[in-house]
């Protein structure tokens, strides 16, 4: 694996050995600018790979350019398991959005990212301009749904996406029940749909080079689970627990990751539930279509 290196114009990556869900294995962390620099994602809290980033950090000044400011696109362990101990090693502020930091700040917090200090509150729509010979523009996207914080950055100029936990280009999303929501989550995927980015920077996997294609595609495959889901609801009868939906729901999915799938079950089903097509009782929950 090489690292880092260009993937394009004006932005580099890195990948870190993170404890992600499969089938990745590391997080993207990523350089925007020619002169002035955001690192996105402090997210390994392993101590080698976070030698290997503060050194590549630190030689991004042999290019003529200088970090700024350490940008984190959401909460989760394998985004901001490093933000403590980069920040303070590199002297640079955290940045993100307000709902993340406010997770961050709950009990419990990510190991690495516990008591760390953020700077910047990162706002929808606000823009982040990086001096140098060819200034860049990042547009704040705020993106919920697969955390409550997300946020993607967006240079309209030309067209390239850091698109955090939105998508991946090895494996899926989770979207479960905590964190997610997946009526917002289908509807951020369909904004992004709409900007014509012309290439995706996620933090799992290669770039996207027609993200478009994908975030249709990611909707496409999430409202087909759910009709899934429906169907199983509506065939089982009242009255039915999670436990027992998930075979069928999740029959073409591995029985290894049914825990997970189990998540993303609960996800549709509390959709559902928000758009009157089912509803849950002590018993387990039921399709709408049964309880009238």
């Amino acid at each position: 694996m090489q690292r880092p290196r260009t993937v394009t114009l004006g932005v580099e990556m890195f990948s870190a050995r993170t404890p992600t869900l499969p089938p990745a294995t590391h997080t993207n962390s990523y350089a925007l600018g020619g002169a002035e620099v955001l690192l996105v994602e402090p997210a390994t809290p392993f101590e080698d790979e976070q030698h290997a980033w503060i050194e590549w950090a630190r030689g991004l000044a042999s290019q003529g350019r200088q970090a700024i400011a350490i940008v984190a696109t959401h909460h989760h362990p394998d985004h901001v398991g490093g933000a403590v101990l980069l920040s303070r090693e590199l002297g640079l502020p955290l940045w993100a959005h307000a709902r993340t930091i406010d997770r961050l700040n709950e009990p419990g917090a990510p190991s690495g990212a516990a008591g760390a200090s953020f700077g910047r509150r990162l706002e929808e729509g606000e823009v982040l301009e990086l001096a140098g010979p060819a200034p860049q523009r990042w547009r704040v996207l705020h993106t919920p749904g697969h955390a409550p914080g997300h946020v993607c950055l967006f240079d309209e100029a030309h067209g390239t996406l850091i698109a955090g936990d939105m998508v991946a280009s090895e494996g899926t999303i989770l979207i479960e029940p905590r964190d997610g929501d997946m009526i917002e989550y289908l509807a951020q995927l369909d904004r992004l749909a709409g900007l014509g980015a012309v290439v995706a920077l996620p933090a799992h996997g290669a770039p996207i080079e027609h993200p478009t294609a994908l975030f249709r595609h990611y909707i496409a495959h999430r409202l087909g689970r759910e009709a899934k889901v429906a169907a199983a609801l509506e065939a089982a009868g009242p009255g039915v627990a999670l436990d027992a939906l998930l075979p069928v729901a999740y029959a073409d999915t591995p029985v290894f990751l049914w825990p997970l799938a189990k998540l993303s079950l609960e996800a549709h089903l509390l959709k559902l539930e928000r758009e009157g097509r089912a509803a849950r009782a002590s018993d387990g929950w039921t399709s709408a279509n049964l309880s009238v």
